[in-house]
């Protein structure tokens, strides 16, 4: 099984940083494209950013130039560097990984969420 757990949420006024972390773990193989998403009350979950396992980037318009997303592949885990922090930022980020894993004796290829971390910005 595999699990994916976010950290490094938190409060931060605007125009403040925060750095996210998600850390991969379980019985993986291997792990393609890793993601953030978020979530603010009242609205659909959206993508933010995400980054391929050779390093290409996709950028929601909303976050590009404010938000960095980069990863380890030996530690297995994704960042994402949050800049200029803006009140609508105000969200629950959650990780996602499409990646291979054992299940049992198999291989399989599947997609796995973290549970998410709360960033909120205000003054």
């Amino acid at each position: 099984q595999v699990h994916l757990v976010e950290s490094g949420g938190g409060l931060v006024q605007p125009g403040g940083s925060l750095r996210l972390s998600c850390a991969a773990s379980g019985t993986i193989v291997s792990i393609d494209a890793m993601g953030w998403y978020r979530q603010a009350p009242g609205k659909a979950r959206e993508l933010v950013a995400t980054i391929t396992s050779g390093g290409s980037t996709n950028y929601a318009d909303s976050v590009k130039g404010r938000f960095t997303i980069s990863r380890d592949n030996a530690k297995k885990m994704v960042y994402l560097q949050l800049s200029s922090l803006k009140p609508e930022d105000t969200a629950l980020y959650s990780c996602n990984s499409r990646l291979q894993y054992y299940s049992g004796l198999k291989r399989v290829w599947g997609d796995s969420w973290g549970q998410g971390t709360q960033v909120t910005v205000s003054s």
